[in-house]
């Protein structure tokens, strides 16, 4: 018992000396709807950061001066480093909005007309300005199968056959 919570304990002290940078985004495609739904989970900090970066403002994403100005350069961020193309055909990702749960925020976005996916290209170089450590889980769900992929700084394509 006391070797387990000291393992734990060095897990903690590791953890806490080295941080890690790790997004996940997961794109779903809803047949039902004809479109798929994308979630992008960052951390606060880290996107707070980048988008201060971005925009050369101060950003406070939990309680922002002007909603409709940090929407607009979430949009203007998120469109610039994710490209998405949808069976060979490049889509545009229609911003939902976002919310902040714990220590992350989630942002949501929906590519509509999307009645059926064979093949799904991302070119994505989410936070890489931010941390060249930075590394983004990609999760995709279409047709009953479920992929996922690690793509890390420097690498920016992936593609999922489904």
């Amino acid at each position: 018992m006391a070797n387990s919570l000291y393992q734990w304990f060095m897990v903690g002290i590791v953890a806490a000396l080295h941080p890690f940078f790790v997004s996940v985004i997961e794109l779903n495609h809803n047949p039902k709807e004809k479109s798929v739904e994308i979630s992008m989970r960052i951390f606060v900090d880290d996107f707070e950061a980048t988008l201060k970066k971005f925009g050369n403002t101060k950003i406070d994403v939990a309680k922002p001066e002007d909603k409709a100005a940090l929407d607009k350069l979430i949009v203007n961020y998120i469109n610039q480093k994710i490209q998405i193309s949808i069976d060979a055909k490049k889509v545009a990702m229609h911003y939902v909005g976002y919310e902040i749960k714990q220590e992350s925020v989630w942002l949501y976005f929906e590519i509509d007309n999307i009645n059926t996916v064979k093949k799904i290209d991302v070119n994505s170089n989410l936070l890489y300005e931010y941390q060249d450590k930075q590394i983004n889980i990609f999760r995709v769900k279409a047709n009953g199968v479920e992929k996922s992929y690690k793509l890390d700084y420097p690498k920016t394509f992936t593609s999922f056959e489904l």
